[in-house]
Protein backbone atom coordinates (compact mmCIF):
# COMPACT_ATOMS: atom_id res chain seq x y z
CA UNK A 1 0.00 0.00 0.00
CA UNK A 2 1.49 3.48 -1.14
CA UNK A 3 2.04 5.25 2.07
CA UNK A 4 2.29 8.86 0.00
CA UNK A 5 0.66 10.84 -2.82
CA UNK A 6 3.31 13.06 -5.33
CA UNK A 7 1.87 16.02 -5.21
CA UNK A 8 2.72 18.04 -8.18
CA UNK A 9 1.63 21.68 -8.90
CA UNK A 10 2.50 23.45 -12.09
CA UNK A 11 1.23 26.51 -13.83
CA UNK A 12 2.08 27.81 -18.08
CA UNK A 13 5.16 29.25 -16.63
CA UNK A 14 6.34 27.21 -13.83
CA UNK A 15 6.40 24.18 -11.71
CA UNK A 16 5.31 25.59 -8.32
CA UNK A 17 5.40 22.45 -6.00
CA UNK A 18 6.32 18.63 -5.83
CA UNK A 19 6.36 16.64 -2.83
CA UNK A 20 5.42 13.49 -1.60
CA UNK A 21 2.16 14.30 0.79
CA UNK A 22 -0.21 12.13 2.34
CA UNK A 23 -3.16 14.25 1.66
CA UNK A 24 -4.48 16.42 -0.62
CA UNK A 25 -7.66 18.88 -0.36
CA UNK A 26 -8.83 21.09 -3.71
CA UNK A 27 -11.35 23.20 -4.48
CA UNK A 28 -13.42 21.52 -7.65
CA UNK A 29 -15.62 23.58 -9.53
CA UNK A 30 -17.95 21.01 -7.91
CA UNK A 31 -17.17 21.56 -4.50
CA UNK A 32 -13.95 20.63 -2.65
CA UNK A 33 -12.57 17.01 -3.22
CA UNK A 34 -9.81 14.99 -0.99
CA UNK A 35 -7.24 12.65 -1.89
CA UNK A 36 -5.67 9.77 0.36
CA UNK A 37 -3.09 7.14 -1.44
CA UNK A 38 -4.72 4.90 -3.51
CA UNK A 39 -7.57 6.69 -4.47
CA UNK A 40 -10.05 6.18 -7.70
CA UNK A 41 -8.17 7.94 -10.44
CA UNK A 42 -10.21 10.86 -11.81
CA UNK A 43 -10.12 14.23 -13.71
CA UNK A 44 -11.89 17.63 -12.38
CA UNK A 45 -11.69 20.79 -12.95
CA UNK A 46 -10.70 23.39 -10.60
CA UNK A 47 -12.15 26.62 -9.17
CA UNK A 48 -10.85 29.42 -7.67
CA UNK A 49 -9.53 28.96 -3.60
CA UNK A 50 -7.23 27.25 -1.54
CA UNK A 51 -5.41 23.78 -2.20
CA UNK A 52 -4.00 22.40 0.70
CA UNK A 53 -2.16 18.73 1.47
CA UNK A 54 -1.33 17.42 4.59
CA UNK A 55 2.49 15.92 5.26
CA UNK A 56 4.05 15.07 8.60
CA UNK A 57 1.15 16.39 10.48
CA UNK A 58 1.45 19.52 9.28
CA UNK A 59 -1.13 21.08 6.99
CA UNK A 60 0.43 23.85 3.81
CA UNK A 61 -1.90 26.00 1.72
CA UNK A 62 -1.51 26.59 -1.86
CA UNK A 63 -3.84 29.41 -3.29
CA UNK A 64 -4.94 28.02 -6.80
CA UNK A 65 -7.24 29.47 -9.59
CA UNK A 66 -8.87 27.62 -12.87
CA UNK A 67 -7.19 24.36 -14.19
CA UNK A 68 -7.35 20.68 -13.84
CA UNK A 69 -6.45 18.23 -11.35
CA UNK A 70 -5.53 14.88 -12.07
CA UNK A 71 -5.57 11.96 -9.51
CA UNK A 72 -4.14 8.81 -9.80
CA UNK A 73 -3.92 6.18 -7.10
CA UNK A 74 -0.03 7.59 -5.88
CA UNK A 75 -0.09 10.75 -7.76
CA UNK A 76 -1.94 14.17 -7.94
CA UNK A 77 -1.12 16.83 -10.94
CA UNK A 78 -2.41 20.25 -10.52
CA UNK A 79 -2.52 22.10 -13.77
CA UNK A 80 -3.49 25.43 -12.62
CA UNK A 81 -4.30 28.71 -14.95
CA UNK A 82 -2.45 30.44 -11.44
CA UNK A 83 -0.94 29.12 -8.48
CA UNK A 84 0.91 30.35 -5.23
CA UNK A 85 2.42 28.89 -1.81
CA UNK A 86 0.97 31.04 1.14
CA UNK A 87 4.57 32.46 1.26
CA UNK A 88 4.67 33.56 -2.35
CA UNK A 89 1.47 35.81 -1.97
CA UNK A 90 2.13 39.75 -1.49
CA UNK A 91 -0.42 40.62 1.38
CA UNK A 92 -0.75 44.18 0.05
CA UNK A 93 -0.91 43.44 -3.36
CA UNK A 94 -4.14 41.23 -2.84
CA UNK A 95 -5.47 43.60 -0.20
CA UNK A 96 -5.33 45.98 -3.21
CA UNK A 97 -6.86 44.19 -5.52
CA UNK A 98 -9.56 43.24 -3.24
CA UNK A 99 -10.37 46.96 -3.21
CA UNK A 100 -10.23 47.09 -6.80
CA UNK A 101 -12.33 44.50 -7.02
CA UNK A 102 -15.15 45.61 -4.61
CA UNK A 103 -14.93 49.27 -5.94
CA UNK A 104 -15.84 47.89 -9.59
CA UNK A 105 -18.63 45.71 -8.05
CA UNK A 106 -20.06 49.15 -6.74
CA UNK A 107 -19.88 51.10 -9.40
CA UNK A 108 -22.26 50.99 -12.15
CA UNK A 109 -20.85 51.54 -15.80
CA UNK A 110 -21.98 50.46 -18.83
CA UNK A 111 -18.58 49.34 -20.19
CA UNK A 112 -17.79 47.23 -16.69
CA UNK A 113 -17.81 43.60 -17.19
CA UNK A 114 -19.58 42.51 -14.03
CA UNK A 115 -18.19 38.03 -14.23
CA UNK A 116 -14.76 39.72 -14.44
CA UNK A 117 -15.01 41.64 -11.27
CA UNK A 118 -16.57 38.86 -9.33
CA UNK A 119 -13.81 36.63 -10.89
CA UNK A 120 -11.27 39.46 -9.65
CA UNK A 121 -12.68 39.95 -6.01
CA UNK A 122 -12.95 35.99 -5.64
CA UNK A 123 -9.32 35.66 -6.73
CA UNK A 124 -8.78 38.60 -4.08
CA UNK A 125 -10.49 36.72 -1.19
CA UNK A 126 -9.50 33.05 -1.54
CA UNK A 127 -5.47 34.41 -1.48
CA UNK A 128 -6.53 36.42 1.65
CA UNK A 129 -8.01 33.63 3.07
CA UNK A 130 -4.97 31.02 1.68
CA UNK A 131 -2.76 33.72 3.93
CA UNK A 132 -4.87 33.37 6.99
CA UNK A 133 -5.57 29.37 6.56
CA UNK A 134 -1.28 29.25 6.48
CA UNK A 135 -0.86 31.12 9.58
CA UNK A 136 -3.51 29.46 11.52
CA UNK A 137 -1.36 26.49 10.78
CA UNK A 138 1.77 27.32 11.65
CA UNK A 139 3.17 27.15 8.36
CA UNK A 140 3.15 30.50 6.92
CA UNK A 141 7.06 31.09 6.06
CA UNK A 142 7.96 33.89 4.71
Amino acid sequence: MAKKLLLEVVTPERKVLSQEVDYVGAPGIEGEFGVLPLHVPFLSALGIGNLYYKDGGKTHYVFVAGGFAEVGADRVTILAEVAERAAEIDVDRALKARERAQARLVKIQENMDHAYAQSALQRALARMSCIDAAKKAGTFIV
